[in-house]
């Protein structure tokens, strides 16, 4: 299939997936609140990374569908996945978590372009000229057939060595091309796909130390030649001999500081209880204080797939449970939810619903409605979301303000947030087409 043909089919398919989430809306008695919608009621994006030999799977679909805003595949996008013979690149799995993604409105993560592992064989017989030129075609060409599609490509992955000398690890493209060969990947990533957010992304750079300092010594350089990066990731894989740092929230914000947005990319934390649970609210709370934090990816749905499964790192168990942890990251992020499934027993008796019209239509674009109805209590405040489909943009907005990661829009009052017991408001927006005429779904609207 070209490559506009599957920007329509996905186009297509995340139309037939919003009217059905706006069916399922309209009905819905009470608010729900999950990791994805509280993050995005929050400014920020909650992802995960998702392998696609899972999506088969339908307590994992049905979870990451679920709770999450955005997803990075795991494995999919490497090098040895993505382009095993020179200049022959195979794009089917990658393809899969690409179109289900887009098909729900989440955004994608790009990992990876340029790391030392799960390389080719290949690449590491080439000279130094063919090196460079080869590291230049896989840029372009992985990052070509995904133009205008990913939100965020870790161009540079784990560049820096352990330790407190902050050199360079050794890897084919340091030991045959030197320093320069991240900056000629940041440029060639531009080029590449401007619109693109280009990430440096590392481990066990969480705090201030040597290697952070590197890593942050390489970005104050960029910056101030004008080398194209936007973000730098950490990986923030914890547990008892690496716990977060006192100084993470510090370490985030100094880098910030410089310019860049920050997200923490890799996030799991081995332990359980109350103690992870603790644990996984620190990051949350460091991110929401730094305002260039602009989401968090944790490393996988559930424990039994996690690459550190003995230590169950996540927010799900096994089984799909949802761990104490879980309710800590959605409190942290302001959500709200019972032990069991969101919007249970113990939240509060304020709730709304949010309903969708389209009010206006013409060849380029529409205007929207969205009512908001308060329950059987009154409410002070409420907070609503909107999922474009792929491409539309929303170029108005009346009687709410909005905040925007990616295709989702959340939007809370200007002036008409109190509503007594079973009233209503509304707030509308235009949105331009740019080729699609599907339908936004509205997500669940939270009372406060």
């Amino acid at each position: 299939m070209n490559m506009m043909l599957r920007r329509l089919s996905r186009a297509a398919a995340a139309g037939l997936v919003a009217a059905a989430a706006l069916t399922a809306a309209a009905h819905s008695a009470e608010a729900a609140d999950t990791l994805g919608s509280a993050a995005a009621g929050q400014g920020r994006y909650f992802g995960t990374a998702v392998a696609a030999g899972h999506l088969g799977e339908a307590d994992y679909t049905a979870t990451l569908d679920r709770e999450f805003g955005s997803v990075t595949p795991e494995n999919e996008m490497k090098w040895d996945a993505t382009e095993p013979s020179r200049g022959t690149f195979t794009f089917t799995s990658a393809d899969r978590i690409v179109d289900h993604a887009q098909s729900r409105g989440m955004d994608v993560r790009g990992h990876t372009l340029v790391w030392h592992s799960q390389l080719p064989s290949w690449v590491g017989t080439l000279g130094a000229s063919d090196l460079r030129t080869a590291m230049k075609d896989h840029i372009s060409g992985l990052m070509g057939h995904y133009k205008g599609e990913i939100h965020s490509w870790d161009v540079v992955n784990e560049a820096f060595q352990d330790g407190g000398s902050g050199a360079r690890r050794s890897s084919p493209f340091q030991d045959k091309l030197g320093d320069g060969f991240i900056e000629e990947a940041f440029r060639a990533a531009r080029a590449a796909d401007p619109a693109a957010k280009l990430c440096y992304n590392d481990y066990n750079t969480d705090g201030v130390n040597a290697k952070s300092t590197a890593v942050y010594n390489m970005v104050k350089d960029f910056t101030s030649r004008g080398v194209p990066i936007d973000c730098v990731g950490f990986q923030s894989h914890f547990n008892s001999n690496s716990p977060v740092p006192s100084d993470y929230r510090q370490n985030l914000q100094r880098f910030a500081d410089l310019g860049v947005d920050v997200q923490i990319t890799e996030l799991d934390i081995e332990g359980s209880g109350s103690a992870q649970a603790a644990d996984y609210t620190k990051v949350v709370q460091a991110c929401l204080a730094v305002e260039r934090c602009t989401g968090m990816t944790v490393w996988g749905v559930t424990d039994k797939y996690s690459w550190r499964s003995g230590g169950t790192p996540l927010l799900f168990d096994g089984n799909y449970a949802k761990k104490p942890a879980y309710d800590a990251v959605l409190s942290a992020l302001g959500g709200s939810g019972g032990p069991g499934e969101p919007g249970g027993p113990g939240e509060g008796t304020a709730t709304c619903t949010a309903t969708y019209t389209r009010t206006a239509d013409w060849n380029g674009g529409y205007n929207g409605e969205v009512t908001v109805t308060a329950g059987s209590e009154p409410i002070g405040s409420w907070t609503a979301t909107v999922t474009l489909p792929a491409r539309q943009s929303v170029s108005a907005l009346w009687n709410g303000t909005a905040a925007f990661n990616g295709n989702v829009m959340t939007v809370r009052p200007s002036w008409n947030g109190a509503l007594a017991a079973g009233t209503s408001t509304t707030f509308g927006f235009t949105v331009t087409k740019n080729g699609s005429d599907a339908a936004p779904a509205v997500g669940a609207c939270t009372a406060s």
